[in-house]
């Protein structure tokens, strides 16, 4: 997974793109887990993180481009 200063490089098109592969992940995590099939525990808390630490980066974006409009 990215670092946030990787993230922060990227667009927020691409931003959503990853998100959305992250939660797919996360959901495919889910299932595995529930089908009794989960591969590496750890896993869940990476997914967890790399969402969260997207979001926060997503929306650092978002209020820099409000400032920068509101200007």
């Amino acid at each position: 997974m990215s670092t946030a200063k990787e993230l922060r490089a990227k667009s927020p098109a691409d931003l959503q793109k990853e998100l959305l592969e992250l939660r797919r992940e996360q959901f495919n995590l889910r299932m595995a887990r529930a089908t009794g099939q989960a591969a590496k525990p750890d896993q869940f808390s990476k997914v967890r993180r790399n969402i969260a630490r997207l979001k926060t980066v997503a929306g650092e974006q978002r209020r820099a481009a409000a400032a920068k409009g509101s200007k």
